[in-house]
């Protein structure tokens, strides 16, 4: 049995009027030992009809002005309110949809606190929980096995929540279920501030911390310093076309040609020397010699740490008649002054001891050296990619370490960006997300035996088709990776979970393919439009109370969740919080 509060007295297709008894207006009640909320906006009314309970939402409330009743000897207005069916209850419990709809004269009864949380957590955990219902107070399960299985958005201005929301959500699933999904999951996080370096989500024996830095150098005996890539990884035209921003139709055809000279002579130690070598006597004994070899090969010559190469090359002009001169002799092509004065020099190079970096860029340097020789290439479309190779390289030799021998990683890696530039930030999270999905589709099975969870927060820096400060092409293939992994991931066990306070400004392809949502407070007319037209399932009612949510309070809905819900967030305690707080200035102020 429960509370008769009214009955229906009119059905317009899917929306149901109510005349509501009077003594429904208080805010609780109690009826039997249980618990009920008194009618008012987004409380959940039961309407019986046959054997069925429909379930019903009130959306609206209005007094009818046409129409008076005697109460207690006095003349009162009819109380009504709108509603709208949500689902209904039969033997097998809820069910969600609108399949059936309530007659005239159908009593309306209010839904006990125990009824009210078998309609939201009829699939879900029950112990799964990161807070309570705003409205009802009633703390509900979420479907942990559906929502994981499931990209994942979670949206709000800065000081909505947003982050406190992410991090619980995943505190709380390593609490419960560490011992199952070890082994069988990994979790990747990309910090750009440096909010989850503490004692966040998971213990420390738990979790695998890169602290990269652009700002000091790496500590050599610290694995973490540095993010670990395999030389067949690095060595891998669409790292270095990702590294280097290398455009299609130039630049990225030379990087191939610099690839497929180290996949092919590589693994002789020697081979790199005497390439060297066969390129400066080319370059000097050319038919037609081109100047700009002159500063390529004082590079190289640099690169190798060769002193007294440099000198002989700090020495070398070019003529007027167009050939390089050398303390008064011109290196003519027969190669006869340049075996005397030059050659005994050259000989010298060594490239033993060289990491990867240096490698790279000899390689570039000497292919590009041929290419100009060659006549395959003109100097100012590969100019700036040598450019960047160069500059780029004191950079990511304190991030990155080339090494063969795999990383131990535990079930959760935390990769902090951030006392990384601003360059290596736009183009880190794409190679991390490279590196990851890569590796984990060429060893899962069909179907997965295994997955991988890729959290970025803060993602409008990466997944952003807004930004102005970069040119359409990188643009476009820095958008097209993420779609890729977002798009055909799902089919082989990778999820991601994205966080962002301008989700308007990430790609709508992007947006489109989310599952499932955690919407926290938005004002922005452009986010709210994005929301308006990409989450079918939050009604409209939903969707109204978005801009006005109190901190920490979020419209979750989503293809695992049977019906939009407004859920405080439950906040972490102080050493689990990321490390996204507002600054106290009364405290601050007062010391």
């Amino acid at each position: 049995m429960s509370i008769r509060v009214g009955e229906v007295i009119a059905v317009h297709g899917t929306k149901i009027v109510l005349k509501i008894d009077e003594q429904s207006s208080k805010e609780t009640l109690f009826y039997d030992g249980d618990k009920y909320k008194g009618v008012s906006i987004r409380e959940y009314l039961s309407i019986q009809r046959g054997f069925r309970d429909i379930i019903c939402m009130v959306e609206g409330e209005f007094l009818d002005e046409s129409r008076t009743e005697l109460l207690d000897g006095k003349q009162t207005f009819v109380r009504k309110v709108e509603a709208r069916p949500i689902g209904y209850f039969d033997r097998t419990g809820f069910n969600q949809g609108i399949k059936f709809l309530p007659m005239i004269q159908d009593a309306a009864h209010l839904l006990s606190e125990e009824r009210i949380r078998s309609i939201f957590d009829s699939e879900a955990d029950g112990d799964f929980k990161i807070g309570q219902m705003l409205k009802e107070e009633i703390a509900v399960g979420l479907p942990w096995k559906r929502l994981f299985n499931s990209h994942i958005g979670i949206f709000g201005n800065t000081g909505s929540g947003k982050s406190n929301t992410l991090a619980k959500l995943y505190t709380v699933l390593f609490d419960q279920k560490l011992t199952v999904i070890t082994g069988k999951s990994r979790f990747i996080i990309l910090d750009f501030n440096g909010e989850y370096g503490g004692e966040q989500l998971t213990t420390a024996a738990n979790k695998t911390l890169y602290q990269l830095s652009t700002l000091t150098s790496p500590d050599q005996n610290d694995p973490t310093s540095r993010f670990p890539l395999a030389p067949d990884e690095f060595w891998e035209l669409e790292t270095m076309a990702l590294l280097f921003q290398a455009t299609t139709n130039t630049q990225r055809p030379f990087l191939s040609r610099v690839i497929n000279g180290k996949q092919r002579f590589g693994e002789n130690p020697a081979s790199l020397a005497n390439y060297a070598k066969a390129k400066f006597r080319q370059s000097f004994c050319a038919g037609e010699v081109k100047p700009a070899t002159l500063d390529l090969m004082r590079t190289v010559a640099k690169r190798m740490g060769n002193q007294p190469l440099q000198d002989l090359l700090a020495e070398i002009t070019l003529y007027r008649n167009g050939r390089f001169n050398y303390r008064g002799s011109f290196i003519d092509p027969n190669g006869t002054q340049y075996a005397v004065h030059i050659a005994p020099s050259v000989e010298t190079l060594d490239a033993q001891g060289l990491d990867e970096f240096d490698e790279l860029v000899l390689r570039v340097n000497l292919q590009l050296m041929s290419d100009l020789n060659a006549g395959y290439v003109q100097f100012e479309y590969i100019q700036p990619l040598l450019k960047r190779v160069e500059s780029s390289l004191a950079s990511l030799r304190k991030v990155l370490t080339i090494s063969r021998v795999p990383s131990a990683e535990q079930l959760l890696t935390v990769i902090s960006m951030r006392r990384c530039n601003n360059e290596l930030k736009k183009i880190l999270p794409l190679l991390f997300a490279k590196h990851y999905y890569k590796s984990h589709k060429s060893v899962v099975a069909n179907p997965p035996d295994c997955t991988i969870h890729l959290i970025i927060d803060e993602a409008h820096n990466i997944l952003s088709d807004q930004s102005a400060r970069e040119s359409e092409t990188w643009k476009d293939y820095r958008l097209e990776q993420f779609e890729e992994i977002i798009k055909e991931g799902r089919k082989f066990g990778m999820f991601i979970t994205i966080a962002s306070q301008r989700p308007a400004d990430i790609s709508s392809t992007i947006v489109s393919q989310i599952h499932n949502f955690f919407i926290h407070r938005l004002v922005n007319d452009r986010d709210l439009y994005l929301i308006d037209n990409t989450i079918s399932t939050l009604d409209s009612l939903s969707r109204s109370h978005i801009p006005s949510l109190p901190q920490g309070c979020c419209v979750v809905t989503g293809t695992a969740f049977e019906l939009p819900m407004l859920i405080q967030v439950d906040r972490l305690l102080g050493n689990k919080q990321p490390a996204s707080e507002d600054v106290d200035l009364e405290r601050l102020w007062s010391e």
